[in-house]
């Protein structure tokens, strides 16, 4: 049977471009991808050491780092940790309740606070004070300028004067979780928010730096919360929620009995208070009004007598509360930071408490 003789096929004529520069171009292409991989499995190496059974599982894209570059990420398991979804649960939900009244809802923390914006207001509704800053800010460094501006006052108003904090501009800016988380815990503590936060939260922070063609990788526990006893949640109601929220008229005929008891027993040294919120936020009054009522001398090196920050004022009121338990009375419900951050209802508690103890007193 004869076969039927097959076409001529015509030569291909190669075309010159594609022939030397794509073929160059494919090569160049698989030696950096050959070269992405290697670093990639190195770093996994480096992290998931044989044997170890908390393997670190992060997506290969986060390995792409400049040289002598570092990043630090949260180990992906740790996000799923009970306790981590609800510490983040609780920080959203408190953040949208704060921020309702000015239809700003969170849905990601370090999506929607890295820019500075969110916390802007944040901090402007808890303390009731203005922010002398650009609205909108699309360029990063505007950006990055604006939340300056925004960490300087929340640092300020936190007392971080000498201390440094556990965020940073570039930190909150790279969407940092671990700065951020720090931050609103730090928050919430200060302002004694109305919500519960989980106690002891842990998380897992990989840090990955690359040099040359290896990738270093390192592991810590890194803690955001501690154990609380009442810090953070709200009092139970009791006649000050009332008379603030229902019978004003009441309420300034508290303070100025307050205002003359205090003062009948300060006179006796020549110290006079007119504003309740304000006059005793650094503890001195406090400090020399506990030596008067209780009869003793407070020795001027147990307390600061001219505090020049926050952490020396919160000092001189803790000390205060101790005077207060050493001499028979409860302990405060309130919590030192609540006196210097000038919460009016705590230090009425306070003083009530004072004066119910020792109105009779000449």
């Amino acid at each position: 049977m004869a076969t039927r003789p097959k076409s001529p096929r015509s030569p291909k004529t190669p075309d010159r471009d594609e022939s030397i520069w794509d073929k160059i171009g494919t090569l160049g292409r698989k030696k950096r991808i050959k070269e992405v991989q290697e670093v990639q499995e190195e770093g996994k190496n480096a992290i998931d050491s044989p044997g170890n059974p908390n393997a670190v599982l992060i997506p290969a894209e986060d390995y792409n780092l400049s040289d002598n570059e570092q990043r630090a990420m949260i180990q992906p398991q740790s996000l799923n940790d009970p306790a981590v979804k609800k510490l983040l649960e609780v920080l959203i939900n408190w953040i949208n309740d704060e921020l309702a009244d000015q239809r700003i809802i969170v849905k990601n923390i370090e999506e929607d606070l890295y820019d500075g914006q969110v916390l802007q207001k944040l901090w402007e509704k808890l303390t009731h004070r203005k922010l002398d800053v650009q609205e909108v800010t699309q360029s990063e460094e505007g950006q990055r300028q604006k939340l300056k501006i925004v960490l300087q006052a929340v640092n300020h108003t936190l007392g971080f004067h000498h201390k440094t904090p556990k965020w940073t501009v570039e930190s909150v800016h790279s969407k940092n979780l671990v700065a951020i988380l720090h931050l609103l815990v730090a928050l919430v503590r200060h302002f004694r928010a109305p919500v519960r936060l989980p106690d002891n939260v842990y998380v897992t922070v990989v840090i990955v730096q690359k040099n040359g063609m290896q990738l270093n990788a390192q592991k810590y526990q890194e803690q955001l919360t501690a154990q609380y006893d009442d810090v953070g949640m709200r009092c139970e109601p009791d006649a000050f929620d009332t008379l603030f929220d229902h019978v004003p008229d009441k309420l300034a005929v508290v303070k100025r009995s307050l205002v003359t008891f205090v003062n009948k027993h300060l006179n006796k040294l020549n110290f006079e208070v007119t504003d309740l919120s304000t006059d005793f936020r650094d503890g001195v009054y406090l400090c020399i009004l506990m030596g008067i009522l209780g009869g003793f001398f407070v020795p001027l090196y147990d307390f600061h007598l001219t505090p020049k920050d926050t952490d020396q004022m919160i000092h001189n009121v803790a000390f205060a509360f101790e005077l207060m338990q050493d001499v028979g009375l409860p302990k405060p419900k309130a919590r030192p930071e609540d006196i210097v951050n000038m919460d009016l209802k705590s230090t009425l508690r306070v003083l009530y408490n004072l004066f119910t103890q020792y109105r009779n007193i000449s």
